[in-house]
């Protein structure tokens, strides 16, 4: 195994900051996501290849707008 140091990229922060607010939206557990998470070397670091989808109903974005 390789010593190699490694950061994530801003994309894969931001995947990582919606898989939070995914789980804590659906109140489900966050491990499996990150789990399946595949990550891929680029020039500004760790990118996620398959970031999470987090979808919004009329009645979530009704309540934030209030």
């Amino acid at each position: 195994m390789s010593n190699t140091e490694m950061t994530l990229s801003d994309q894969a922060l931001g995947s990582l900051m919606m898989a939070l607010q995914k789980s804590l939206m659906e109140q489900s557990d966050i491990v499996p996501v990150l789990k399946g998470f595949k990550f891929k070397l680029s020039d500004q670091g760790l990118v996620v290849l398959n970031p999470p989808l987090v979808k919004f109903n009329e009645e979530f974005e009704e309540s934030l707008a209030e």
